[in-house]
């Protein structure tokens, strides 16, 4: 399909052919056929983007000090790495269009195939062909009845992708709380503001309106203000005489400008106790004396209604209840529509432009100035959409790929998953690998699978998992994708006889792990694959010196492993339960298991407590006790709540008369007998990731042992949901993977039926 994307190096806009998007649980496959570009937000998008890296910098000063930080504790190489692997990541423009329903996802009960619908939401309602959006982002088309069962279309769909900007309009005029017979002043006239001035008066209101633009105060009075002028002594005296000289209601302010005027503008018409809403973006530098003087309240409108924002109203189709939130922003779409649907809003006069995808580059010509061309609405439209087939046809089967003479000597890599880890740290160390293969990467975004496809020479990209894991040319199975997924995608990989490298977590419940423990124990070697969790850290070269030095110490071991993780917001997905399992399941994962390496011998018991809670955190400041079977004990002091640009990492180790601490991968001290080595990685930080995919492509190409016996995978990640349980509970916990392991055995050697059960996973 096509779909229009904006680099984020150069500012360059491209139309390009990328997979059609991955159906979702909760969302709707939708075919586009309108989209409406966004003279404001996209705008601004495009000219920050070709900025150099300097006006950049200039520009945003946060994420310079994000930078230096990352220089300071990871290394310049490091960090140069993630700046570029950002800046390489194409974006996807666009947040506003309408289309035809093509399919449904599971728990979507009241759209269907065919349904006429408008869409909404950034990095959802993309310019594309086809779009994959949660369904508390669309609204139903209304249609209306001509004789009998004949239906007509009621809205174009060029109008209907204007439902997003109009659902903002709607929730401004909402907070403004303007009222039948309610005089109101609307300052700036562009696209959001001509809506707005509609709907108020759609709304039983006097509306008066100002832009510095006469031919937009003129198309206002033509759309039905009561009144428009195109100079701000105009507007005073327009807004005097129409009050009688109390001054107007209510003001909305859908200017774009980082100029204070508009607000004071504002203060200036508005009556004693009015209400000032700023919708568009503006400066905010008011000025006291008449906000005071006339006690004045002055808000802001977020967006297009009650909802934005909330993942779990956007994402996972979480409504609220219409007797408490009765306009959100779904609810607000759909009254739009219905406004387009009764005629009692002409959208269809604000349209200045329409262009074909593939000219989609002249629309942000003309929206950026570069054309010198006066616009307003500006739509792009996707050839196609008239009927079923040819609706059909943009999202095809997937049709299998011809595979090469297969090679006993390569990994031949699948990937899963195309986001920032994959991108800039794992796949860098696959592809550095010899006799290693990129044959596929998938991705619910088709942009994204295809941007790493060709950063990195993969030979197709695709949305279809099933379509990548059934590959006969793809042998080695590479799981980056969120958490809650890999479970699942581990045990359909090796249903399907694939290798399997799957970043940590394994999996967030212990069902989960029975069922991966069940699936891969009833594999009976030699067929047996290799099964790999990415704990990278116990494969870093420092680390790898530190167990050497650790190795001769026969008394049990005081180790101490502190990270200072970071803040991060409760909405982050790692932080979602249901995504992300919290960051204990997510991230702590990785250093018991580097703690059981160290000390030889698995975790038995855990503890795990949380520090008190300012409202302000996730759960994510835990201190954990670990007792390992050699009698050895550890702690891993896992905070979230300390300055990013301190150290992340630091590890101590004690025993034997000897002390080992290791700070961030980057510098390393071994002390013993009063002798002391310092050993330094100034440019770069290593963390393992090369080292320990040439781990697992060994094992695989050599049919040898996993890097990481499966007892300890097992071991590190039932310790990790028992630190999960202890922290939720207070309790000390004892664990025991051998057991677990053999109880799972114990069920596989049970009848047929059973055994199946176990193997079948969680959708069998």
């Amino acid at each position: 399909m096509k779909q229009v994307l904006q680099h984020a190096r150069t500012g360059e806009i491209t139309v390009e052919e990328v997979p059609a998007p991955q159906l979702r649980a909760g969302c709707v496959l939708v075919r586009i056929a309108a989209s409406l570009v966004s003279a404001g937000t996209e705008r601004a998008s495009a000219e920050f983007a070709r900025k150099s890296l300097l006006q950049k910098a200039q520009s945003r000063p946060d994420l310079v000090r994000e930078v230096i930080s990352k220089v300071q504790r990871d290394g310049i190489f490091s960090a140069i790495q993630s700046v570029r692997s950002r800046l390489d990541q194409p974006q996807s423009p666009g947040y506003s269009s309408a289309g035809t329903v093509i399919s449904v996802g599971e728990g979507v009960v009241d759209l269907h195939p065919g349904d006429r619908v408008a869409c909404a939401g950034a990095g959802f309602a993309v310019h594309a062909e086809v779009a994959c959006v949660p369904r508390l982002l669309v609204a139903r088309i209304p249609q209306r009845a001509i004789t009998g069962d004949l239906l007509l279309a009621s809205v174009p769909f060029d109008e209907a992708a204007f439902a997003t900007l109009g659902a903002v309009a709607l929730h401004g005029i909402r907070t403004s709380e303007a009222k039948l017979g309610d005089t109101v002043a609307v300052i700036g006239l562009g696209l959001l503001g001509q809506l707005t001035v509609q709907l108020l008066k759609a709304a039983g209101c006097r509306v008066l309106g100002l832009d510095i633009d006469g031919s937009r105060a003129d198309l206002a009075r033509l759309m039905g203000a009561d009144g428009a002028a195109s100079s701000p002594s105009a507007f005073r005296d327009l807004c005097i005489a129409a009050s009688r000289g109390a001054g107007v209601d209510s003001v909305l302010i859908a200017a774009e400008t980082p100029s204070s005027d508009p607000v004071n503008l504002a203060g200036a018409v508005a009556r004693d106790r009015a209400i000032v809403v700023a919708v568009g973006t503006v400066g905010m530098d008011i000025e006291r004396k008449t906000y005071y003087e006339k006690e004045l309240d002055f808000r802001i409108s977020r967006s297009y209604g009650p909802g934005r924002y909330d993942a779990a109203y956007e994402q996972k189709g979480r409504d609220y209840p219409i007797g408490y939130v009765r306009w959100t922003e779904t609810r607000n779409m759909e009254a739009f529509v219905q406004f387009l649907a009764e005629k009692k809003v002409n959208v269809g006069a604000l349209i200045t432009h329409r262009f074909p995808v593939e000219r989609a580059q002249g629309a942000y010509d003309l929206i950026t100035g570069k054309s010198r061309e006066p616009f307003l609405g500006v739509v792009i439209q996707y050839a196609g959409t008239d009927n079923e087939s040819a609706l059909l046809a943009v999202v095809p089967p997937a049709k299998p790929i011809a595979a090469r003479p297969a090679s006993a000597t390569d990994v031949r890599v699948g990937l899963l998953g195309a986001g920032v880890f994959a991108v800039g740290t794992l796949v860098p160390a696959i592809k550095d690998s010899s006799h290693t293969a990129l044959i596929a990467v998938c991705a619910a975004n088709g942009s994204h699978a295809q941007h790493v496809e060709r950063k990195f020479g993969f030979r197709y990209a695709t949305t279809d998992e099933a379509q990548l894991i059934h590959d006969p040319e793809v042998n080695a199975i590479v799981i980056a994708t969120r958490h809650h997924l890999h479970a699942k995608e581990v045990l359909a990989a090796l249903a399907a006889g694939k290798q399997v490298f799957c970043e940590k977590p394994l999996c967030l419940s212990e069902e989960e792990l029975r069922l991966i423990a069940a699936a891969y124990c009833g594999i009976v070697a030699p067929e047996r694959p290799t099964l790999m969790v990415g704990f990278n850290r116990r494969f870093a070269p420092m680390t790898v010196q530190m167990k050497t030095f650790l190795a001769p110490i026969s008394e049990p071991l005081a180790l101490h492993y502190r990270i200072n993780a970071g803040y991060l917001p409760p909405d982050h997905w790692v932080n979602d339960r249901e995504q992300g399992g919290g960051r204990v399941l997510g991230e702590v994962c990785h250093f018991v298991d580097l703690l059981m390496f160290l000390a030889g011998a698995p975790v038995v018991e855990v503890d795990g407590h949380g520090i008190g809670n300012s409202g302000r955190y996730s759960g994510d400041n835990v201190m954990i006790s670990l007792r390992f079977g050699n009698g050895s004990e550890g702690t891993i002091s896992y905070l979230a709540n300390g300055d990013r640009s301190f150290s992340k990492e630091r590890i101590e180790v004690f025993g034997g008369s000897s002390t080992a601490v290791l700070e961030d991968f980057r510098r390393l001290e071994l002390v013993r007998n009063g002798r002391k080595e310092t050993i330094h990685s100034r440019w770069r930080q290593d963390k393992g990731h090369r080292s320990e995919w040439a781990a697992f492509s060994q094992a695989m190409l050599q049919s040898s042992e996993p890097p990481i016996p499966f007892e300890e995978l097992v071991g590190s990640t039932l310790a990790t949901l028992r630190i999960d349980e202890s922290i939720a509970t207070g309790n000390r916990i004892a664990v025991d993977a051998r057991s677990f392991l053999e109880s799972v055995q114990g069920a596989l050697s049970m009848k047929p039926s059973v055994k199946s059960s176990l193997s079948a996973g969680p959708d069998g």
